[in-house]
């Protein structure tokens, strides 16, 4: 019996067609149903029902399939941990990033990672930080940053990269420029632009409205910290950002320290487990990148969902 009989029994369980099966294990359908017959010919039964169109389990090919996929399983795993004693890791690491976050940090750590490490494929892929979140949870995401409302996420581990009060941006002439400070119910009588639902800055603010029974007017919502403050000048409402966005746009834009919303907004590196060597490796580099000093950060026009222009500063 050998693995491949194995991976090729697994694979025509699941696809229950021995043409796909075959496209998937890359070999020809022959090959694949010749060794099939060799692992029944050693099994002393038969694995499959190959009457119907679909090909189905007969029940030993059910009572040894579960097996089948233990045995690939701890064949991986003892793969895996020789990679790790030897350094030698590969395989593919998906990371997760609010959008439209240009982080140099990150991508300074993902360059050091791939140049020490060029057999892992990393993807890169940008979300809102909800669907992050689940993501990692659902081990679609190997590592992921966000914005976020709580330090470490429920079931999740998580590094936190700068923490920010909330603040109210108003164009000058704005009866709330003339305030040092302002509070939600301050608020609650303008029309409010702020980030979508699933971001960390507007959890935040939502969770400190619920806790006063204040439900002000969204009237405006955008991603980009550039459109929040680019409508917020024009008059159309008062903008919600955090302490170092609003700082970007001091030009065009008067902030104030929201008194009454003391839990701050947070980016932070989150991730669900280090089993996998691979995500070890990223979180050194992330670690190193995220906290050595110089300018390190650059932006575009396009910021995340938590105020970053200040970490390296």
């Amino acid at each position: 019996m050998e693995l491949r009989q194995l991976e090729y029994f697994v694979a025509v369980a699941e696809e229950q067609n021995f043409t796909r099966a075959a496209e998937r294990v890359h070999i020809s359908q022959s090959g694949v149903s010749a060794q099939i017959r060799q692992l029944e010919r050693e099994l002393g039964a038969e694995l499959f029902d190959r009457s119907a169109r679909t090909v189905t389990l007969t029940v030993a090919g059910k009572a040894a399939l579960e097996h089948a996929r233990a045995v690939l399983a701890a064949a991986g795993a003892v793969g895996q941990a020789v990679s790790e004693v030897t350094d030698l890791i590969r395989g593919r690491l998906t990371v997760g990033m609010v959008i439209g976050c240009t982080l140099t940090p990150l991508f300074d750590a993902l360059s050091v990672f791939h140049r020490a490490h060029p057999g892992v494929e990393i993807s890169l892929l940008e979300d809102n930080s909800d669907r992050l979140v689940e993501g990692v949870r659902a081990g679609t995401i190997d590592l992921a940053l966000i914005g976020t409302a709580t330090a470490t996420p429920d079931g999740l581990e998580a590094l936190t990269i700068i923490s920010e009060r909330l603040v109210a941006a108003v164009p000058a002439g704005h009866p709330l420029a003339k305030q040092r400070r302002v509070t939600l119910r301050d608020l609650a009588a303008h029309p409010i632009v702020c980030m979508p639902p699933g971001t960390g800055l507007r959890t935040v603010f939502d969770r400190a409205c619920a806790a006063q029974s204040l439900r002000p007017a969204i009237a405006l919502q955008a991603s980009a910290a550039d459109a929040i403050a680019d409508l917020a000048a024009r008059g159309l409402g008062v903008a919600i950002l955090s302490d170092s966005m609003a700082a970007s746009y001091r030009d065009r834009i008067i902030a104030r320290t929201i008194d009454d919303i003391e839990a701050p907004a947070l980016l932070a590196l989150i991730w669900k487990s280090t089993h996998s060597p691979a995500v070890r490796e990223l979180l050194v580099h992330s670690r190193q990148a995220f906290t050595k000093p110089g300018p390190g950060l650059q932006e575009n026009s396009s910021r995340s969902d938590v105020g970053l222009l200040e970490l390296f500063q």
